[in-house]
């Protein structure tokens, strides 16, 4: 409909609901759109190109929403009627705080997205009175200060988004009381202190991502035991220290388990090929939101497709002992990311059941032996790093590890030797036995070699011996020469008596067969 914004829309009078969706349209509203004398049950004109200040002039029914998303509007929040149940203003360039009555100018709101803006300053206090609140998404902001505690009046929260601000401070305990909680996303901000234990009481979570922050302490215990119905734990980047609790093992929806970058201490849970949710069929419809997810050696964002990333990362964080032989029952398992730790022993032997694995890095640990050659039965594999162990013998080959021939994958590893490295393998230099059908030259270094050799070195004096031994015999001998010239003679003889006796029957049958 663009690029200029629809100008017949100035004498609709009666208008409820104006839904121009990624219509094309750039440039500003006009004026008059504003100062229209209407009340709107809709007003959706996101995902275009339109700029300019956004003023709190226009009226809406009760229930009504209001999506300006994906646009390049400017300036402080607008303020409008009481009656918006569903704003979403994400994507836009909206800066300065958030004015501090809105909650109170605003508060049957449901739906509230505010995200990647450029607002600053503090959650306003008022938000403790939008009491029908079901999703809250302030992320990808400027946001300071600390979580107020106002949780106790938004009894029906559902999604909680505060990713990547500048927030501080602890959780409030006053979270425990948000019964009906599936999302609590808090990462990538400056939050400290520890979990608080009133957090247990969200029984409901499916996604916990509260990386990238200073959180320390233990890793609650009562996660894994009060939080049974977890798809995502990810507490990345923070200060955790102590061991992983076992607990976490009965999490059996879990898809994603990232606790990288800690400061743990102790074995990984022998327990963790319990976790029959990276073994089992993904229901993507419990999945909602985003998530940052370090696979293929860089950290990306996934929305549409978080349902199908499948992923354990225990990396950077500390763990001694060895790789746990249950990590190989998860067979849906598509990320393994364990570098960077002091892990000993052997690469399990049976890592090759992992069909589903994309990505696997064991680097910078204390890994010894061979490489299990049941590895090259990963046909998924398209990221392996296991530089900087104490890995030994021949590369396994074949399938999708003859695709990733970058020597670096196994740098550092001294005693390791075949391709992709230049390090030669003992008996390399000896050049095997060739089969049937190679060519000279490689026969002529093994016993069949040696034979033909001879063969070939016969066939000269053999074919003298033959030939001028008779022809010298026929020329000496009179009678030896006279009996074989005759004994040429009657064979063509015999021979022309044949065919002629075969070409007369021949003959004599076709003339009957006329008759």
């Amino acid at each position: 409909m663009g690029p200029k914004f629809p100008a017949w829309l100035r004498n609709q009078t009666e208008l409820t609901d104006v839904v121009l969706n990624n219509a094309g349209i750039s440039h500003t509203i006009p004026e008059w759109f504003w100062k229209l004398d209407l009340r709107l049950d809709e007003l959706d004109i996101g995902s275009n190109n339109l700029g300019g200040r956004v003023p709190n002039s226009m009226k809406f029914l009760p229930g009504s929403t209001v999506d300006l998303s994906e646009n390049n509007f400017q300036g402080p929040l607008p303020l409008w009627s009481s009656n918006v149940m569903k704003l979403y203003l994400y994507d836009n360039f909206f800066s300065g705080p958030i004015p501090l009555e809105f909650g109170e100018r605003m508060p049957m709101l449901t739906d509230l997205d505010l995200s990647s803006n450029a607002l600053n300053g503090t959650i306003p206090l008022s938000f403790g009175k939008l009491n029908n609140l079901l999703t809250l998404v302030i992320s990808n902001n400027h946001l300071s200060g600390g979580i107020p505690e106002f949780w106790n009046g938004l009894p029906y929260l559902y999604a909680i988004d505060m990713n990547n601000n500048n927030l501080s401070g602890e959780l409030p305990s006053s979270m425990g009381s948000l019964r009906f909680l599936r999302f609590l996303m808090i990462s990538n901000n400056h939050l400290s202190g520890q979990l608080p234990s009133a957090l247990q009481n969200c029984t409901g979570i499916h996604t916990l991502d509260l990386g990238g922050n200073r959180f320390s302490g233990n890793v609650p215990a009562w996660i894994g035991e009060r939080m049974p119905n977890l798809l995502i734990l990810r507490l990345r980047s923070n200060l955790f220290h102590g061991s992983i609790p076992s607990q976490l093992c009965t999490l059996s929806s879990l898809h994603i388990l990232d606790l990288g970058e800690n400061n743990f201490s102790g074995f990984i849970p022998s327990c963790v090929g319990n976790l029959s949710g990276m073994a089992s069929e993904i229901d993507s419809q419990r999945y909602e939101g985003e998530l940052m997810v370090l696979r293929k050696g860089r950290e990306d964002l996934y929305k549409s497709i978080l349902y199908l990333v499948n992923s354990m990362d225990l990396s950077d964080s500390n763990l001694c002992g060895e790789v746990p032989e249950g990590v190989t029952n998860l067979s849906r398992l598509g990320t393994l990311n364990l570098s960077i730790n002091h892990l000993t022993g052997k690469i399990p032997d049976n890592i090759g059941s992992l069909q589903g694995l994309e990505t696997l890095d064991l680097s910078r640990n204390h890994l010894s032996c061979v490489i299990p050659p049941g590895m090259a039965s990963l046909t998924s594999l398209n990221h392996l790093n296991l530089s900087y162990n104490n890995l030994s013998g021949r590369i396994p080959t074949g399938n999708q590890l003859q695709t990733l021939d970058d020597p670096s994958i196994y740098e550092n590893n001294p005693a390791l030797c075949g391709p992709p490295t230049t390090a030669k393998c003992p008996g390399d230099d000896q050049r095997p036995k060739t089969r049937s059908g190679d060519n000279v030259e490689d026969e002529n270094e093994n016993g069949d070699g040696f034979e033909m050799k001879w063969f070939y070195m016969s066939m000269g004096p053999g074919f003298a011996v033959g030939f001028w031994g008779v022809c010298v015999t026929l020329i000496v001998k009179n009678s030896w020469r006279h009996a074989y010239f005759r004994l040429v003679y009657d064979v063509k003889e015999w021979l022309l008596m044949v065919i002629s006796l075969n070409v007369a029957r021949l003959r004599r049958k076709l003339n009957l067969g006329s008759i």
